[in-house]
């Protein structure tokens, strides 16, 4: 199986990305939302509006072509994180678990659709409830290494679509809508459960 060549610009961007990761998850966005009676209803309500957020919000940053699109790759990935992390603190809200949200969990919401075995090292389901590892600095990074490489080689094919004027705007915010669609998922699934924090892992 062929395997992608690691080149210097993209081991640059991929711990370009991965700090952008640690960035995100160890800040909380302050939510707005109160715990309700119908979370999941709302979270959906919620999801809605976060995807279309970050549908527009990608599909414009996509739109410079070709050479210029490259430099809006790393500012696009960070706002569509932002909007998702802040959909994330208003779910966890809604099901009264914001209190105790911190950043393996938020790790876990925001990247276990599309680096499943990276996130285990911080929160893995057991039976109905979710046991999260409180993680070092260490690990964190570590796992945010492994998540970066994966985003680094989606970016790397979604900086290929910018040279398509308008069409590849179009398919990159269909792809934040999925992606925040998949965020809300699991934040509904973790927040919907009891969460129990374990040892450092």
């Amino acid at each position: 199986m062929a395997t992608q060549a690691i080149t210097p610009s993209t081991q640059n961007l991929t711990a370009r990305v991965a700090d952008v990761i640690l960035k995100v998850v160890s800040r909380i966005p302050k939510s707005e939302e109160h715990a309700s009676n119908t979370p999941r209803q709302k979270a959906r309500t919620i999801a809605n509006a976060a995807a279309a957020q970050a549908a527009m919000t990608a599909g414009a940053l996509a739109l410079p072509p070709g050479p210029w699109g490259w430099l809006t790759v790393l500012p696009e990935i960070a706002r569509v994180w932002q909007i998702q992390s802040q959909m994330v603190a208003d779910i966890a809200k809604l099901y009264g678990k914001y209190g105790s949200l911190n950043r393996e969990q938020m790790l876990y919401c925001l990247f276990r659709h599309t680096a499943s075995q990276a996130v285990r090292d911080v929160v893995v389901r057991a039976g109905q409830r979710y046991l999260v590892r409180k993680a070092s600095i260490r690990v964190l990074t570590s796992v945010a290494g492994r998540i970066g490489v994966r985003v680094t080689h989606r970016a790397a094919t979604s900086a290929l679509s910018r040279w398509i004027p308008i069409v590849g705007a179009v398919g990159i915010g269909a792809y934040a809508y999925y992606d925040t669609a998949q965020v809300a998922r699991t934040a509904v699934e973790i927040f919907a459960r009891e969460i129990e924090t374990v040892s450092e892992a």
